[in-house]
């Protein structure tokens, strides 16, 4: 069915291919991949298949559909699985890291200029418009999601109780993980089978919750650990990462306030690359070079160990009808959180007038021309609250 029973055999042709050449494609393409996931898949499919012939036009799409299935950010465990084909361990690392590499930096730079100049009256009305022209992106993504995410009505009943939850104070990484577990626990019911085993499948994934609950005051290895725990939970796309940070750095630990978490994340969709690269600049907040450094190693650590361990068994997850279920809940789950985190940011940042307004014309923007990038939504918001300061 997938094609690939054997996806880390490598053939003495592509051994051919050099670590600095894995290296320097896929910092290439991280230093040009704007637009999220969507456009670095057509990027690398161009790069990779098209132009380099690394691999087939089939692979490629099995690889693509199989990076779904696990936790973290697709388009980076794409480059690491491709440069794992070619050359093992070290082209997983080759490829990882050039693409991580140039978003990372850049991020860093950025958050360098955002503490030092910040305070600046223009760099403040920028982020005055920033920050509802993200709000706005972050909607537009709920809405094409859940299209996708509301499969049947008992995907919608769990959605509405996972958004009710979340309102109420339910952590978004416990709501978002408890929901697959109650989607695959309902099949099992309905299907007259036992669905223990399926749960425990699961189950170091809600450890890793766990362990991190009693986290309190702050720590460099607290820090990392936020960021491993978010990476390796992270299903589904990137802007669920607005939800787990939210939880874990505003509403928990109150290591953020909710405009530097949005800066954050318009930070991440600025620069090439993944959008996780928010990470980046929300560690350097904390503490600096040191923290940019601590939480971009744990958020995309998992990743690394998840295409090594994980890989071989990916295909049977989507067959397995409870793991399924367990993805197909977590999904709309996600969607959930994410729909629960924008109203409180929404209450938040679009408080007067001006923001609100610039709010609803981005969202006019994001809704009526779906293949705008997030970029110029976010740079038009920028010039919207540069404008405003004059008025």
């Amino acid at each position: 069915m997938w094609g690939i029973t054997t996806p880390f055999c490598i053939s003495l042709k592509e051994k051919t291919v050099s670590l600095l050449r894995i290296f320097l494609q896929f910092l290439k393409l991280g230093s040009i991949a704007f637009g999220g996931p969507a456009a670095h898949a057509g990027l690398m499919e161009q790069e990779l298949v098209t132009r380099k012939r690394w691999l087939t036009a089939q692979t490629y799409l099995d690889y693509l559909g199989s990076v779904n299935l696990i936790p973290g950010p697709n388009s980076t465990q794409l480059t690491m699985l491709v440069g794992y084909r070619l050359r093992g361990f070290g082209g997983m690392v080759a490829g990882g890291l050039g693409f991580v590499l140039p978003a990372a930096l850049i991020s860093a730079l950025l958050a360098w200029v955002y503490v030092h100049l910040g305070h600046v009256p223009f760099v403040e009305s920028l982020f005055y418009g920033i920050q509802p022209a993200v709000i706005a992106v972050i909607v537009g993504a709920i809405y094409k999601l859940g299209k996708r995410a509301l499969k049947d009505v008992w995907l919608g009943v769990l959605g509405a109780l996972v958004l009710t939850a979340t309102l109420l104070g339910l952590n978004e990484i416990t709501a978002i993980l408890g929901a697959g577990v109650v989607g695959m626990t309902a099949y099992a019911a309905k299907s007259g089978f036992g669905g223990g085993k399926h749960v425990r499948s699961i189950a170091p994934f809600l450890l890793l919750q766990a362990l991190g609950s009693a986290a309190t005051g702050y720590s460099t290895l607290k820090l990392f650990w936020i960021f491993f725990k978010i990476g390796a939970v992270l299903f589904g796309t990137g802007y669920v990462l607005v939800a787990y940070m939210d939880g874990e750095l505003v509403e928990k630990a109150g290591w953020l306030t909710r405009e530097q978490l949005l800066d954050a994340i318009a930070i991440g969709q600025f620069t090439p690359g993944p959008i996780l690269s928010a990470a980046t600049f929300a560690g350097y907040l904390l503490e600096g070079w040191k923290g940019a450094a601590v939480a971009t190693a744990g958020i995309f650590l998992p990743s690394f160990f998840f295409i090594m361990v994980l890989y071989p068994i990916i295909p049977r997850l989507r067959r397995s009808p409870f793991t399924a279920a367990f993805l197909d809940s977590v999904n709309m789950g996600a969607v959930a959180v994410m729909l629960s985190v924008s109203v409180v940011m929404t209450t938040e940042v679009a408080a007067d007038l001006p923001a609100a307004i610039i709010m609803v014309l981005a969202l006019i923007a994001v809704l009526a021309f779906k293949r705008l990038s997030p970029v110029w939504v976010i740079l038009a918001g920028a010039i919207a609250g540069s404008l405003q300061s004059f008025i």
